[in-house]
Order: C-alpha cells, then sequence, then structure tokens
C-alpha cells in the first residue's frame, strides 16, 4: 500500500487516564521500573501502539543515559538507553519531556519503554507482548450461520456455513474457518508469525491460485490466550486481500495496514 494513502480504520482519538494495574519492566532479569501508579497510554496509528508511561520514581533512571540521536519521538517523547549488567539497550527507554497537545499533557515526565529488543513488560504477574492491552477495546469471537466463502483469480479457497465471526473494534471483521472446510491444497506453509495480545500467536500461509503465489494471506492461532478459545485451530485470510463473499453480497475490500 502506498505509503500516502489514507487508511480507512476509524480509530479514537489518543487518551491518558491513570491504570489500575500494577506494571513492571524488566531488561532480562532485570527490574527497570515498578509501578502501581502507571498512566495507560492509548493511541493508534503508524509507529503507535497503546503503552504504559510510568513516573520517575518508580523507574531506575541510575540506568538510562539519552541516546546518542535522541531526537523527538512521538508525543514528544526523547529516546534513552538502557544499561544493564554491561549490555545496553540502544532506544529502549523514552521520557515525554514535553508531550505534544493537551490530551497527553499527564505524559510529562513520565518514562515509557519498548515492547521488544529484550524489554519486557508485565501487568501484575501476567507478561504482556507487543503492547499494552487497551481495556476498551474489544475483541468477540461467536459462532455464525452466515454462507461466507473466500475466493481469488476465481478460485475457491475457503467456504462454510458455520464460521466463527471475530469482531475486534477499529477493524474489519475476520471470519474463521474450520481447517476442513479450506482448500488446503492452495495453502502454502509461511515461515511468517505475529503475535497479539489480545489472541496469541499467529503462524501464517501463502496461498497459491494460477501460477501466483500470494504471500501470507492466511493465518491460525493454535493456541490462542485463555481469553478468545474459539479461534483455535481456525483459518482466518486478509479481507483486504480476498474477494469475500457473505451470504451472496461480495464485501469490498477494506483498506488498512493490510491491504
Amino acid at each position: 500500500m502506498p505509503v500516502d494513502e489514507p487508511w480507512h480504520i476509524p480509530v479514537p482519538p489518543p487518551r491518558v487516564e491513570p491504570s489500575p494495574r500494577w506494571i513492571r519492566v524488566r531488561v532480562g532479569d532485570e527490574l527497570v521500573a515498578d509501578s502501581r501508579d502507571a498512566l495507560l497510554l492509548a493511541w493508534y496509528g503508524p509507529g503507535m501502539l497503546p503503552t504504559y508511561a510510568l513516573p520517575a520514581a518508580d523507574v531506575r533512571t541510575e540506568l538510562l543515559q539519552p541516546s546518542a540521536d535522541p531526537g523527538d519521538g512521538a508525543g514528544g517523547a526523547v529516546d534513552h538507553d538502557i544499561s544493564v549488567g554491561g549490555a545496553v539497550v540502544a532506544g529502549g527507554a523514552r521520557l515525554f519531556r514535553e508531550p505534544e497537545g493537551t490530551r497527553l499533557r499527564a505524559l510529562a515526565d513520565h518514562w515509557t519503554f519498548t515492547w521488544d529488543r529484550g524489554v519486557r513488560w508485565f501487568e501484575e504477574a501476567l507478561e504482556v507482548h507487543v503492547h499494552a492491552r487497551d481495556p476498551s477495546k474489544r475483541v468477540d469471537v461467536v459462532p455464525s450461520e452466515r454462507h461466507v466463502r473466500v475466493e481469488l483469480d476465481g478460485e475457491l479457497i475457503a467456504e462454510s456455513h458455520q464460521p466463527h465471526a471475530l469482531f475486534e473494534s477499529w477493524l474489519p471483521t475476520r471470519w474463521y474457518f474450520a481447517p476442513e472446510e479450506v482448500d488446503a491444497e492452495l495453502l502454502i506453509p509461511s515461515e511468517t508469525a505475529s503475535d497479539c495480545p489480545y489472541k496469541g500467536h499467529a503462524t501464517y500461509w501463502s496461498v497459491r491460485t494460477g501460477g501466483t503465489e500470494h504471500a501470507d494471506l492466511a493465518w491460525s492461532y493454535a493456541d490462542p490466550v485463555v481469553e478468545c478459545p474459539r479461534i483455535a485451530g481456525r483459518i482466518s485470510f486478509f479481507n483486504e486481500r480476498v474477494d469475500l463473499v457473505v451470504d451472496g453480497e461480495l464485501q469490498e475490500r477494506p483498506r488498512t495496514p493490510w491491504s
């Protein structure tokens, strides 16, 4: 998708609110931050996913030094390196010095951290991956009796009268098929994988139609998080890149980051 093409996803404006969750951050096994006064920063867009911002009093700031090129990141955050046990996580921490706009004003002098590069986040005693979980976002999976077909290049890839519909706030409805409802001969295992804090660890397939291989078009969660059990082992496809027919009506392809 061209970088200047807008996403047609109705995301909400950014918000900052106190979180009741006990938040800890570790680099390896070293505790870097420990807070019961965290703020949830819920923002969405390129390079922006929900995170926590922690007051300086709850952060081991002696482990943090300004990055060689700190710059001003999203929201006016300044990059810092984390030094733990002789190892350095470049740009692993960010300080909100002068947050941009009134919506982010409460972030002033708070710290956040990256969600990769060995930085580990915990909500209470649960390690959380990818980004903070926004309590205003819902993910509901319900059995359906709609007739749903997935087609591409004139070939039928999947069909079901009993699919499962996954409704996730601000995103297109995803239809999940039982494995026997998918033409397995068209699927090619991919090395691609992804993680979602609301669903779990996904593995992918490419799809071959005619002589064309469409990369990473389908995915499945073999062992989803406990809050989302109904999609276990089922297969879904990117609405953005297939012909999706629901109850006989061809759906318009949504425009999203996965287009």
